[in-house]
């Protein structure tokens, strides 16, 4: 044992003797970057703090709070209706960034707003018991019905507009890949000149196809993202396009002009509904009137004469 004792305590003096000489003659040195490496982290976090300070309140405060709240109700979900919102909140464009879970929190929290509300306006006013219970029931159904109307009507907004910018965003892609470029650089001048929904989508497209994934793959999310009907079959013809291949620039035109028959379609079809549309406005607010402004002289005269 005392063998091995003195060689180790030996190594372990010159290690010693070697980090004091090392500190001793580079000591200034060391400071120095120590100094600078203090400074530089100062920096990056001043630098942090000042990125965090120019975000919105709600970025900084509301959102982390909301999504820690959200928590226990996207545990709570089951995994069906949690991908049905998730898809839901994606064709709506993801308002506020939020996700499944905040999105049922918000819900609750209108909900338990407005049946407080209606509580309060009803005892206030001294209203009866069966009266106060209708007040909660329709302040309850409000609460729950309203954030997913809102919800629907944000997918209806997005997919109008993405139909009605599809045919102009064809003609481009068209011209582009014609003039000899690729699909992709096409894609660019797209989203560079149209802005909207449907330029948002296909930037979001060259960013999946630029971290990996297949224009094919991509291209179907987006459909499947959207919902609208006019942008799947446009996908799925450039997606057999791709597995024929086919030439793109002739599918591109193709695909435009069905577009376009398709959009003079619906546009003859609302204009044969609006008769149907325009009768009981007719009857029971134009005709009375008209008839109020054209009949009334008369009865005035015949009740004056009898």
């Amino acid at each position: 044992m005392t063998l091995y004792t003195a060689p180790a305590l030996i190594f372990i003096s010159v290690c010693f003797l070697l980090v004091g000489v090392y500190r001793f003659v580079f000591q200034d040195r060391l400071l120095v970057v120590e100094r600078l490496a203090q400074l530089q982290k100062g920096e990056q976090a001043g630098s942090r703090l000042r990125e965090d300070l120019q975000l919105p309140l709600w970025q900084r405060i509301g959102r982390p709070l909301l999504e820690k709240l959200a928590r226990p109700f996207s545990r709570r979900m089951s995994g069906q209706k949690l991908l049905y919102l998730q898809k839901r909140l994606q064709a709506a464009g993801n308002p506020a960034g939020l996700e499944p879970g905040s999105f049922r929190l918000l819900q609750v929290i209108l909900t338990v707003m407005l049946t407080v509300f209606a509580v309060t306006c009803g005892l206030s006013r001294g209203v009866l018991l069966k009266d106060l219970l209708l007040l909660i029931i329709t302040g309850f159904a409000c609460g729950m019905l309203l954030p997913d109307f809102f919800l629907t009507m944000r997918i209806k907004e997005r997919r109008r507009e993405v139909v009605r910018a599809l045919p102009d965003v064809l003609d481009l892609l068209t011209v582009s890949v014609e003039a000899g470029l690729g699909f992709d650089l096409a894609l660019v001048k797209v989203t560079e000149r149209f802005p909207g929904v449907l330029a948002q989508e296909l930037g979001r497209v060259l960013q999946e196809m630029k971290l990996g994934r297949s224009r094919r793959d991509a291209l179907q999310d987006m459909a499947d993202r959207v919902g609208a009907e006019d942008l799947t079959s446009f996908v799925t013809s450039l997606v057999q396009a791709d597995q024929l291949g086919v030439g793109i620039g002739n599918i591109l035109r193709a695909q435009s002009v069905e577009i376009r028959r398709r959009r003079r379609q619906r546009a003859e079809e609302q204009a044969m509904k609006a008769p149907v549309k325009m009768l009981f406005p007719l009857i029971f607010f134009i005709f009375p009137a008209l008839f109020v402004v054209l009949l009334g002289p008369a009865f005035i005269q015949i009740f004056k004469n009898m």
